[in-house]
């Protein structure tokens, strides 16, 4: 493990190189913060000693590439849509501020189910395994769920 003089040392000669890898990978500022923290952290954890500095520098280059290929690849990445769109992912005539009050009501374990089904777009096979339950009891409970969500909107079609 590094020392703080050696990271922050690192941080000062590499910063821009690295911040321009993981913007021309990531496109988005905000996961470009991400991924420099994440190389920069297995900088300070690695216990690797450099011959030269030219060695530091393609060390901490191929840890940037490959730390965006990882992110870019991530299930997080895969999953996810931009908050414009997340509103007509699934409930196409309801509004969105009234399914979401709706499901407030709704007990803990149907609401989690019911999110991670169709927000995150998880398989309930997937969700099983998450919450260590059987992945009938999911379908169960997709299906309780998306009867109740019926029922409080007044009989009108859940999907």
């Amino acid at each position: 493990m590094r020392n703080d003089n050696e990271a922050a040392m690192a941080i000062e000669k590499y910063a821009d190189t690295v911040k321009r890898i993981c913007f021309v990978y990531s496109k988005n500022e905000s996961d470009t913060q991400d991924i420099f923290q994440n190389v920069f952290l297995k900088y300070v954890m690695s216990d690797i000693v450099f011959d030269s500095e030219e060695h530091e520098k393609a060390w901490i280059i191929r840890v940037t590439i490959n730390s965006c290929k990882d992110f870019l690849k991530s299930m997080f990445r895969k999953i996810t849509v931009p908050l414009e769109d997340a509103e007509n992912l699934v409930f196409k005539e309801q509004s969105t501020s009234e399914l979401l009050d709706v499901m407030k009501t709704l007990p803990q374990n149907y609401r989690t189910v019911l999110y991670l089904f169709y927000y995150e777009k998880y398989t309930a096979v997937e969700i099983a395994n998450m919450m260590k339950k059987k992945t009938n009891t999911i379908y169960t409970w997709l299906s309780r769920a998306k009867e109740l969500m019926k029922e409080k909107l007044g009989g009108e079609d859940f999907e």
